[in-house]
């Protein structure tokens, strides 16, 4: 199949699975988000109160994640040059593992954000060490197509974690929303056992083990030959985490505040009020993550077909008219729900183009570095956009829907960086 070994498929299922629990833990705070805070502050979950915490303290630690994101993202790139693909999978599937787990027994707020800040270094790694032991092991006709299908673990993962959180928050623990999320977070331990996969069955790429200079450096991603393709990959990256950071960290906030307003006309009382919240979280974030499943499946004919600059011309020009269309015109809550497929489709999908596209910009010695540095540093940047989206939102319930209609200028923008992208259709793995 695709005429990749049983060994190659080996190599792309365990990345799948780093990444895809990557995801995994990294949003499992965005479900929790409206029954954590509110417990960790000391306030009644559903209040008005408890609502403009969620919000401000959901864009404040998602910036910070990003942050540290980031930080373990360059940090693990250069490491990941330095003593193995491999090896830098599996440490950083154990740091993402446990942080998310210690998040479970945080007694307060300040003890949930240094867990999350530890397992963000983990989260922040993982990416540049899968993406570029599939480009390396793959053949070159089908690196396209197994750096898009390493990329759906992302939806997958996504679905995985709306699954748990329906199980543990909407059925199990449903009349305990005070506890629930802990067992949650609780969840953020399966990548520990995944990442023994890794350890038995994946050993380092032939291409990176004739390397025989080791010590890659930051510096040299903007030395001559190599900054044009270090800009080309950070600028798409930063339009891609900007927008998708903006929107995905609210969807359980926003379906959620849609279902209470749709809960408080049918006069529900308070069980089926968050029944109610807990279904519209799981129907949101359903369609998102289809969207994007599919989206990054279409980035396979786009890339190969039209080129990568045309992939991500159309793909910003299509993000920008979902985004407009889903928080600009005038819908239904329950119709926003189903319109998150076409914000799926176009803002996640993008994504499955950078696990092949930025492993392609550079050379084996600098290939995690250069793709830790492009695909992570962005997200410095990128920290803004929740923070000031939850800060704005905090001020009133319908402020959410308004301020993600703005987000909607941040892929246009991303067109005006066009000229600088390297196209990379046809060339050879430098």
């Amino acid at each position: 199949m695709l005429g990749l070994s049983r060994y190659q498929w080996t190599v792309l299922f365990a990345a799948w699975l780093g990444w895809g629990f990557d995801v995994f833990d990294s949003l499992l705070f965005n479900y929790v988000a409206p029954n954590c805070v509110p417990t960790l502050l000391g306030l009644p979950i559903g209040s008005p109160q408890a609502k403009q915490a969620t919000l401000f303290w959901t864009g404040l630690l998602t910036s910070l994640l990003l942050l540290g994101w980031a930080t373990g993202g360059v940090l693990f790139g250069l490491v990941c040059d330095r003593i193995g693909r491999t090896r830098t999978l599996l440490l950083t599937m154990l740091l993402y593992a446990v942080g998310t787990a210690a998040c479970a027994f945080a007694p307060n707020i300040w003890w949930l954000l240094a867990f999350r800040l530890l397992a963000s270094l983990g989260i922040g790694g993982e990416w540049a060490a899968g993406a570029a032991m599939v480009a390396e092991t793959v053949p070159e006709a089908r690196r396209v197509e197994a750096g898009a299908l390493l990329y759906t673990a992302a939806p997958m993962g996504l679905f995985l974690a709306t699954f748990v959180n329906l199980q543990v928050a909407g059925h199990w623990l449903v009349d305990d929303p005070a506890r629930s999320w802990r067992y949650v977070f609780l969840a953020g331990l399966l990548p520990a056992a995944a990442a023994f996969v890794v350890r038995l069955f994946v050993r380092e790429p032939e291409r990176w083990q004739g390397i025989a200079d080791r010590q890659a450096r930051i510096g040299e991603l903007f030395g001559p030959g190599i900054r044009r393709h270090t800009l080309s990959g950070f600028l798409m990256a930063l339009v891609a985490l900007l927008t998708w950071w903006s929107c995905n960290a609210f969807i359980p906030v926003v379906s959620g505040g849609l279902a209470r307003t749709a809960a408080e006309a049918r006069g529900l009382d308070a069980a089926a009020t968050l029944v109610l919240v807990e279904h519209w979280k799981t129907l949101a974030t359903s369609w998102f993550n289809l969207g994007g499943l599919i989206g990054t499946l279409l980035t396979i004919p786009a890339a190969k077909l039209l080129g990568r600059k045309a992939m991500f011309t159309l793909y910003w020009m299509a993000s920008a008219a979902a985004l407009f269309a889903t928080f600009g015109l005038d819908l239904e809550p329950e119709t926003r729900l189903y319109l998150y497929f076409a914000i799926g489709l176009t803002v996640f999908g993008v994504f499955g183009s950078f696990t092949y596209y930025l492993p392609e910009l550079f050379p084996t010695r600098l290939r995690g570095t250069g793709s830790g540095f492009c695909y992570n540093i962005g997200r410095v940047v990128a920290a803004v956009g929740p923070f000031l989206v939850g800060s704005i939102a905090a001020r009133g319930s319908s402020a959410a829907v308004d301020v993600l209609f703005y987000v909607g200028f941040v892929p246009l923008a991303g067109l005006l960086f066009m000229p600088w992208v390297v196209e990379t259709r046809g060339r050879v793995l430098a």
